[in-house]
């Protein structure tokens, strides 16, 4: 089949291998993205990438705290500076004042009373439409809660209080010191803020993205030509350096690289003052997932001028 500019284009986005190598991965595997960076994968030519999904929409992600819980919200424009009007900014907010009382379930928040008034929160945004000139929406929302400790908040790149592009909640479940227990949790939302991790832990990773990491190591390890039982060992040792990569709990603890989160968290048990364990997390980047269309600007221009 014929592979096109913007399919090479967009496998060396995601795989920062050259050029003549993502052609030569999508002829093998008839234009497959996926099946093209597993391929390249398996060459020793690119590395996997977890957060290739490219991150283009705009707006704010917001949050709002309770007691023993805590909600994280996006809302959606279509340009950067719509995050600098206040108005703008008042809305996220609300939405997720909405969220925190309605469980962090996106379709109640959007269903509900905005603050206030008698429409909806859909309804609302549609009207802040034509007063902030932009097009919006309400994205999604995320709850986390605790029977006892904490839910701790971070906000990065912040616009405003408890308002930014990327937001983070991680639950402490204790019966010990609260303050102490949110604490370290924010240290640990910091950290999850920074490592973007997949899960919690490894029973809670995704079953088949496990089976196509083994799948492309041992490919890896059998271009060695070692024996079979060698290469399920270095299957393993590999297996064991993702869950490294990608675990939460098995990651080095930014704040103390010295340690794995796990380790961190129980030498925080002492300041705590009883058991604790990380019941969860949540972390929203703005736009992440969506695809917002390029322009060239250049392209444009001269094709303006042709007509």
């Amino acid at each position: 089949m014929s592979i096109s500019a913007a399919q090479v284009k967009e496998l060396r986005e995601l795989t920062g291998a050259g050029m003549m190598d993502c052609k030569a991965a999508l002829a093998e595997t008839n234009g497959d993205m996926d099946a093209a960076v597993d391929w390249l994968r398996k060459k020793g030519i690119a590395k996997a990438d977890k957060k290739a999904g490219r991150t283009a929409a705009e707006g704010l992600i917001g949050i709002d705290a309770g007691l023993h819980e805590a909600v994280v919200v996006e809302v959606n424009s279509e340009t950067d500076f719509v995050a600098r009007n206040e108005a703008f900014q008042d809305l996220v907010r609300n939405v997720a004042k909405v969220a925190l009382a309605h469980g962090g379930d996106t379709a109640k928040t959007a269903a509900a009373k905005y603050p206030h008034s008698d429409k909806s929160v859909t309804d609302t945004i549609k009207d802040a439409v034509g007063t902030i000139g932009e097009n919006m929406s309400f994205r999604r929302a995320a709850r986390l809660g605790v029977e006892h400790g904490s839910v701790a908040t971070y906000i990065h790149n912040g616009v405003a209080d408890n308002l930014g592009k990327l937001g983070v909640l991680v639950a402490i479940e204790t019966t010990g010191n609260a303050a102490a227990a949110k604490a370290f949790a924010r240290q640990v939302a910091m950290h999850v803020a920074a490592t973007n991790p997949l899960s919690l832990d490894v029973d809670a990773l995704d079953p088949a993205a496990v089976e196509r990491e083994k799948a492309i190591f041992s490919d890896q390890a059998r271009a060695s030509g070692k024996p079979e039982n060698i290469i399920e060992k270095m299957v393993e040792g590999r297996l064991r350096k993702f869950y490294e990569e990608v675990v939460l709990l098995k990651q080095a603890f930014v704040m103390n690289p010295d340690l794995t989160v796990e380790a961190a968290l129980k030498a925080a048990e002492k300041e705590i003052g009883a058991p604790a364990k990380i019941t969860g997390f949540v972390r929203f980047a703005l736009g992440e997932g969506i695809e917002k269309e390029e322009s060239d600007f250049a392209a444009e221009v001269a094709a303006a001028v042709k007509k």
